[in-house]
């Protein structure tokens, strides 16, 4: 029988290796002229629908109390803002520096926890933070040494406030006892109402040009979206915010895999070492209390 940690460690990895999908379905509506707030429109229905879906096959209940309604428009508001600061940043730096910046969101998770809620900063939280940092810094490809816009960095530093206060509300609400899919239905699909408002209810609303953004467009939704967030919220309620949040770091791990494969960048000695620090933090994430009866069971071994 598998153990809730090793599940929460599995769903943990499976959400982030989707969530780095983004780059790999989002650029091709970009480039066929589509508007950030109308890829997340299509991003976040796409979500719902698959969403949907998932609870209807799975015989998940539709049904909501008035306080979790209000909880869970709460929780839509924060995903959806995050989406929407970390786009709006993209117009102020590139968009690798704004992706490398967004990664301080597990530091930003542990210390609500460990300041809000007395959860112990442990030596192997903090290296494996400090790892998961470095390694990202290195994913980053920078071309030049200008300084950083301040409102892209303001923008970044939202977003990433507004996805690690998310991440701590599936864990410390009442929402904590709520499936995760129903919870990430309702949080994408209130969400999504900040994108209608955006496009004037959706009267600038870009039509979708060809069948292959329609394809982009749904698998959008459903795997950097739909299956993402169900994957971290279940992540979160079997192991907690602090090591799932860490566990994210896989995502800029498969969008450079994405774009050394699909997209034919170079996979350089920097990027390969970026790799190695966030794999390494994740292993000491996967160990977590186990590591210290490792070391003593090494040095026992190399004793004797």
């Amino acid at each position: 029988m598998i153990d809730d940690t090793v599940k929460g460690l599995a769903f943990g990895a499976a959400g982030a290796i989707s969530y780095g999908m983004n780059p790999l379905f989002a650029l091709p509506l970009y480039a066929e002229g589509l508007t950030p707030d109308s890829v997340l429109f299509y991003r976040y229905l796409g979500g719902i629908a698959f969403l949907a879906v998932l609870m209807h096959a799975r015989r998940v209940s539709f049904g909501i109390t008035r306080r979790d309604a209000a909880l869970l428009v709460f929780m839509g508001v924060l995903m959806a803002s995050s989406s929407l600061f970390l786009f709006l940043s993209y117009n102020f730096m590139a968009a690798g520096i704004a992706s490398t910046l967004l990664f301080v969101y597990p530091l930003m998770v542990a210390l609500i926890m460990a300041f809000r809620f007395r959860e112990k900063f442990s030596a192997i939280t903090a290296a494996s933070i400090a790892l998961t940092l470095a390694g990202t810094a290195l994913l980053y490809k920078g071309e030049d040494g200008a300084a950083l816009s301040l409102a892209g960095i303001g923008l970044v530093m939202l977003s990433a406030l507004f996805y690690a206060i998310y991440i701590v509300c599936v864990n410390k609400t009442s929402l904590s006892a709520t499936p995760a899919l129903k919870l990430t239905f309702y949080a994408t699909l209130f969400g999504s109402l900040l994108f209608v408002f955006r496009l004037d209810f959706l009267a600038d609303l870009q039509m979708l040009p060809s069948w292959r953004a329609f394809a982009c467009a749904l698998l959008l939704g459903i795997f950097p979206t739909g299956v993402s967030f169900a994957c971290v919220a279940r992540s979160i309620s079997l192991i907690g915010s602090t090591p799932a949040a860490i566990l994210g770091a896989l995502e800029p791990v498969t969008a450079v895999i994405f774009g050394v494969l699909v997209f034919g960048e170079a996979l350089t000695p920097r990027l390969s070492a970026g790799i190695a620090l966030i794999i390494f933090a994740v292993l000491l994430v996967v160990a977590g209390k186990r590591l210290p009866a490792l070391l003593r069971l090494a040095r026992g071994g190399k004793n004797a």
